[in-house]
C-alpha cells in the first residue's frame, strides 16, 4: 500500500475496529505528538494501549509504528509554516478578542487551504487527472449541500469538453446515467455528512462496474471510501455553523486546470467555441 498516512487510513477506516480507527484519528489529529513523544506518552494521551498503536501500523502496512512516525515528521516538515503562523494567530488572538467574524472564518479557511496542500501527494493529484482528462465518460456526483459544487465543477469541465455530466440532474435517474459504465470511465464523488445516499451509493455501483472513483470528502468515515480508487480528506475546520467548502473548490479548480493542461490546444479551441456560441445565443451580457 502506498501514499500518505491520511490516504492509507482513509482507505482502511471502514475495516477497522473501534481502537484502530481511535488510534487514526488520534494520529491524524495530532501529528506533532506523534512525532516528537514517546510511544508511551501517547497511549497516555489517548488512552489507548501502546500496542494499538503498533497494530494500526500494521493494519496500514508500514513495518512497525516508527516507520508510520517518520512519515508524519516527513509530513510536519511541509506544515512548518502553517503551524507557525497558527501559533503566531493564538498569540494575537489573545491580545485581540473582539476579533471579527470574517477575520476568524479567513483564517479558517486559509488555514484548511495550506493542510490540504500540505498533506495531498503530489503524484496522487497527477494520477486523478490523468485519469480524469483521459476518460471516456467523466460522471459527477454530489448531492445536498454538494449540489452547487457539483454543478459549478461541470459548468467549467464543459468548457473543455461535452463527456463531463451530473447524476441524476434535474430530476433524472440516476440508474440512467450509471448504466454502461466501465474500466473508461471516472466517477468524480463530492459528498460530506450528512451522506447523500444517492452519492454513497452511486459510487459504490460505478466502482463495482470498473469505473475508476475519485472520491471527495471530509470524514474518515465516510462509507463510500472503501469503493474510492483515489480520495481526498479535505479540511473542512471553521467558526461557521455549517461545512466549509472553500478547500473543496480549491482542490476542485485545481485539478480542472491540471486536466485543461492535459487537454492541450484542442481544449484552447472548444473553450473558444464555446465562448463564441454563448455570444451568438447571447446568453452572455457583451458591452
Amino acid at each position: 500500500m502506498s501514499g500518505s498516512f491520511e490516504q492509507r487510513l482513509a482507505a482502511q477506516y471502514g475495516s477497522l475496529s473501534t481502537r484502530l480507527r481511535q488510534a487514526g484519528d488520534y494520529i491524524a489529529d495530532n501529528p506533532i505528538s506523534i512525532a516528537t513523544r514517546s510511544l508511551r506518552a501517547l497511549a497516555s494521551d489517548s488512552k489507548l494501549a501502546p500496542a494499538t498503536f503498533t497494530r494500526l501500523a500494521h493494519a496500514l502496512q508500514y513495518e512497525n509504528f516508527e516507520a508510520l512516525r517518520e512519515v508524519m515528521r516527513d509530513q510536519i516538515g511541509r506544515r512548518v509554516l502553517p503551524f507557525a503562523d497558527r501559533a503566531d494567530r493564538l498569540q494575537k488572538d489573545s491580545l485581540n478578542p473582539q476579533e471579527s467574524f470574517l477575520t476568524l472564518y479567513g483564517t479558517a479557511c486559509q488555514d484548511n487551504i495550506a493542510a490540504l496542500s500540505a498533506a495531498i501527494e503530489p503524484e496522487q493529484l497527477e494520477r486523478v487527472a490523468d485519469r480524469l482528462a483521459g476518460a471516456r465518460r467523466v460522471v459527477l456526483l454530489g448531492a445536498l449541500g454538494s449540489t452547487g459544487i457539483a454543478e459549478y465543477t461541470a459548468y467549467i469541465a464543459n468548457f473543455l469538453g461535452d463527456n463531463w455530466e451530473i447524476g441524476a440532474r434535474a430530476g433524472a435517474s440516476l440508474g440512467a446515467t450509471l448504466t454502461g459504465l466501465d474500466e473508461r470511465d471516472a466517477v468524480l464523488v463530492i459528498t460530506k455528512p450528512p451522506f447523500a445516499r444517492s452519492s454513497i451509493r452511486g459510487a459504490i455501483l460505478a466502482h463495482e462496474q470498473g469505473a475508476y472513483v475519485t472520491l471527495i470528502t471530509d470524514s474518515r468515515a465516510c462509507p463510500a471510501l472503501h469503493a474510492a480508487d483515489d480520495s481526498f480528506i479535505v479540511p473542512t475546520d471553521s467558526p461557521h455553523f455549517y461545512t466549509s467548502y472553500v478547500a473543496t473548490m480549491f482542490l476542485l479548480e485545481a485539478i480542472l486546470a491540471m486536466v485543461a493542461r492535459r487537454a492541450g490546444p484542442r481544449a484552447t479551441e472548444r473553450v473558444a467555441e464555446v465562448e463564441r456560441r454563448n455570444r451568438l445565443l447571447e446568453e452572455v451580457y457583451v458591452r
